[in-house]
């Protein structure tokens, strides 16, 4: 259940727009101004309350844009300076701001942008420009504007754009924009997809039998690839305000079916394809986030999409190799006094991980504290070790494992549900 309380507060990666024109470069970041102001790191951080200034966060968030504006600007000149912009590699540019405009005061429960315009001159014989993006203000989707094959890049953890030619020409290739998604989609599964991730467990935890398994999940890729495709090229697009709670919903069918099941009855793949039509959306939304490189749309959805596959097939090769041991016992095909102290050594270690590794650091890489993802491990290997030791009982597995672990899923997805509803 602690997965439930990691999901209000959600940050965005910042995105910057850069121009040069007419002996002038102009930047143009769109960022959480509110943390800006709290100064706090964004490094690894995917929703605000993981962080020890959240409730300034929040106080921020509700003030008018004029009042927030005003604290603002006195950092502005710090903000600008840990920039490290670039002219042809050998001179710090001097920007300044132009402008800084925030939106208004809306539900201070949901991120809002401000968008802050620097400016500054670009010598005629400049022909690069560069920017190191710290990483304490988390990630940077930086995007050249106003150009042929322009340069588009993600940048975190301190990274530098490196040299950007001004008059165009830095277009990745289509090879390499591949390359760069793989791992932002990767990122959105694990770790900070755990609405998908609770989905794709309910897939598992269906049958022990790999048919079923295959079926189900080859109908969500099949379908979450679909809408993915259709909603980055503007074909479709459905708010996230219904999105968000029918993902939610998905989450609970697939749990509560699972305890009233084990079969892979025929309507299923059918309806998870429906499913995977929903979290198709879900998963735009987060490309629209990061843009999509102009020229460069397929690799990047395809490396994108490559990425989310691999998230999930991680997932449930944790999932596998966690009750593998007790789906042996309860086939007759291993002893049952191993199976309890593999178990009982794991559930151990788990608990003890999510305590050692509950750190400031661990939070920061994977945005939710260390027992969010260790607890649970450690509570399913207590199930399977029940398992193990009732094997003299029918099902087993099914009774003491895969009905109680989908059960606490559908409780999760339900609290999601009624949060993204009517909280």
């Amino acid at each position: 259940m602690a997965a439930a309380m990691v999901s209000a507060h959600e940050v965005r990666p910042a995105i910057g727009d850069l121009e040069v024109a007419e002996g002038q470069v102009d930047i143009t970041l769109t960022l959480n101004g509110e943390a800006l102001v709290a100064d706090v790191s964004l490094e690894g951080i995917d929703n605000t309350d993981a962080l020890d200034a959240s409730e300034e966060v929040d106080r921020l968030r509700a003030l008018e844009p004029d009042a927030l504006r005003a604290e603002l600007e006195p950092r502005m000149a710090e903000f600008i300076d840990s920039l490290e912009a670039q002219i042809a590699g050998e001179q710090r540019a001097e920007l300044s701001v132009s402008s800084i405009e925030i939106d208004p005061v809306g539900n201070v429960e949901l991120p809002r942008d401000t968008e802050i315009v620097l400016s500054g001159p670009m010598p005629e014989w400049a022909g690069t420009f560069s920017l190191t993006w710290p990483a304490a203000y988390g990630a940077l989707v930086l995007r050249q504007q106003g150009v042929n094959e322009p340069y588009t890049g993600y940048l975190e953890g301190g990274q530098s754009s490196g040299p950007i030619a001004i008059g165009g020409g830095d277009e990745a290739s289509g090879w390499m924009t591949f390359a760069t998604y793989i791992p932002v989609g990767f990122d959105h599964i694990l770790p900070k997809g755990l609405d998908h991730i609770l989905f794709v467990l309910g897939l598992f935890f269906l049958s022990t039998r790999m048919t079923p398994l295959l079926w189900q999940v080859s109908a969500f890729t099949l379908a979450h690839t679909v809408t993915l495709a259709m909603a980055v090229l503007g074909i479709v697009s459905v708010p996230g305000s219904i999105v968000e709670p029918l993902i939610a919903a998905s989450i609970v069918y697939v749990a509560v079916e699972n305890i009233v099941s084990d079969k892979l009855n025929r309507w299923r793949p059918f309806i998870i394809f429906g499913f995977g039509l929903l979290h198709g959306l879900g998963f735009a939304s987060v490309l629209g986030e990061f843009g999509l490189p102009d020229g460069q749309v397929v690799p990047a959805l395809i490396g994108f999409n490559v990425g989310v596959e691999l998230g999930q097939l991680t997932v449930i090769a944790i999932a596998f190799i966690l009750v593998w041991y007790a789906i042996r016992v309860d086939r007759g095909e291993a002893d049952v006094a191993p199976a309890q102290g593999l178990y009982a050594v794991l559930a151990v270690i788990f608990v003890g991980l999510g305590f050692a590794m509950n750190t400031p650091g661990f939070q920061e890489i994977m945005g939710a504290s260390a027992m969010v993802f260790f607890w649970p491990l450690a509570a399913l290997s207590v199930l399977c070790a029940v398992s193990a030791t009732l094997v003299d009982q029918l099902d087993a597995y099914r009774r003491y494992v895969a009905v109680p672990a989908s059960a606490a899923i559908a409780l999760v997805g339900a609290y999601w549900f009624v949060e993204r509803v009517f909280l």
